[in-house]
């Protein structure tokens, strides 16, 4: 089997579980179990569907890095709940999901998948080290498109987009990000910028829009060489979106840094991270057996079993 680097976005797919399936799904002390169900199925169908033969659990260390909320203090602020004991802003995870974190991560074990995540750094930044660095096709799976900047055909990186459900998965490609923002996965980022993203709390420049960020990224090519028209009196850029640009032009010397993600973390190697898929056995395959009887995991971990099983 050719080899292929499977990259989660585990908190994108955790959370799509958890609220795809009941919350009355419970093991015998009455904790939810439905995101660990949920999870245990996609990865069960991903990396069979994808031939995936290595596999890495991007974690969020920091979801909201304290050094992102410095340059851009809305950044994911709608997804904080304020004035906590401590004074101390946290996220909106439901006490449901909250139970089940400590679950997915003693299953994944079990089950012999690496786990990674980058202290101060969210997963997309451990997605974005990876996929940059591998020298081997490469299939992220996720539901948040700032990860589209990483996609890259020339070293066959791609993105499995679950925004549309499991069962409506989406194979992001260069022409795909084209097709969809008329701008190449390498202008996502100072699209994003312009743009603005509400779902990162990211203000965007006030009165440039998705057409109009398109067109001057397809006109100068980047953020930084639109700036330098902008500075540049002989230029052709219109009066009016240079006021737009100067208007905005303290949110522009950070949201850079902010909207793009880091590539270059100090991470171990997919081989040093335990990524190669392998069946499950002894111990670690009884004690999975074991505790999906006692969560009531129902058909989940013979289904994740079963699909290890057919990577060795």
């Amino acid at each position: 089997m050719p080899t292929r680097l499977m990259l989660l976005d585990t908190a994108s797919l955790y959370f799509r579980a958890f609220y795809g399936l009941p919350d009355t799904i419970v093991r015998s002390d009455g904790t939810p179990v439905n995101a660990v169900r949920g999870l245990l199925d996609m990865i069960a169908r991903l990396t069979t569907d994808y031939g995936a033969t290595h596999l890495i659990a991007c974690w969020d260390d920091a979801w909201r890095p304290q050094w992102r909320v410095d340059l851009i203090p809305t950044y994911k602020s709608h997804r904080v709940a304020e004035e906590i004991a401590g004074d101390t802003d946290v996220e909106v995870v439901p006490d449901a999901l909250e139970a089940q974190i400590p679950l997915i991560r003693h299953v994944l074990g079990l089950a012999g998948i690496a786990v990674v995540g980058a202290a101060e750094h969210e997963a997309d930044d451990v997605v974005g080290t990876y996929a940059s660095h591998a020298d081997v096709p490469v299939d992220v799976v996720t539901g948040d498109r700032d990860l589209f900047q990483v996609v890259d055909d020339a070293r066959q990186v791609r993105v499995i987009y679950t925004a549309k459900g499991m069962r409506n998965l989406e194979e992001v490609t260069d022409a795909v990000v084209v097709g969809k923002y008329r701008v190449l996965p390498e202008q996502y980022a100072d699209y994003a910028t312009l743009r603005g993203d509400a779902s990162d709390g990211l203000p965007g420049v006030a009165g440039i829009g998705e057409k109009t960020a398109a067109s001057l990224l397809l006109e100068y090519g980047t953020l930084e060489s639109l700036l330098a028209a902008a500075a540049d009196g002989g230029s052709g850029l219109s009066n009016s979106v240079r006021a737009k640009l100067a208007a905005a032009a303290d949110y522009l010397m950070v949201a850079p840094t902010v909207v793009k993600i880091v590539r270059d973390l100090e991470l171990p190697s997919p081989a040093e991270a335990g990524a190669r898929l392998r069946p499950v056995a002894g111990g670690p395959r009884a004690e999975l057996e074991r505790l999906g009887l006692e969560w009531n995991l129902g058909g989940s971990v013979k289904r994740l079993l079963a699909a290890l099983d057919l990577t060795g």
